[in-house]
């Protein structure tokens, strides 16, 4: 689970500086450089970064309710 967790969170920072680009300079990097919002590549890269964002619900939900440690522990 360490691998699942690790590459979600990579994928959640790169659509979050996706998106701060997109908001400061008008720039979706995705986009350009997968071919245009509408390529398949850049669709696929956008619906890995929202599935990542769902699969750190998980831990997020038990850090909530929980230590983070104790949190990070049972997601592994």
């Amino acid at each position: 689970m360490k691998a699942i967790n690790i590459i979600t969170l990579l994928l959640i920072i790169v659509g979050g500086l996706n998106w701060g680009l997109v908001g400061l300079l008008d720039v979706d990097l995705v986009a350009s450089l997968f071919g245009g919002r509408q390529a398949t590549l850049a669709k696929l890269v956008y619906i890995l970064v929202g599935l990542s964002a769902v699969w750190q619900l998980i831990p997020f939900a038990r850090a909530l309710s929980s230590d983070e440690e104790t949190a990070l522990r049972s997601h592994r």
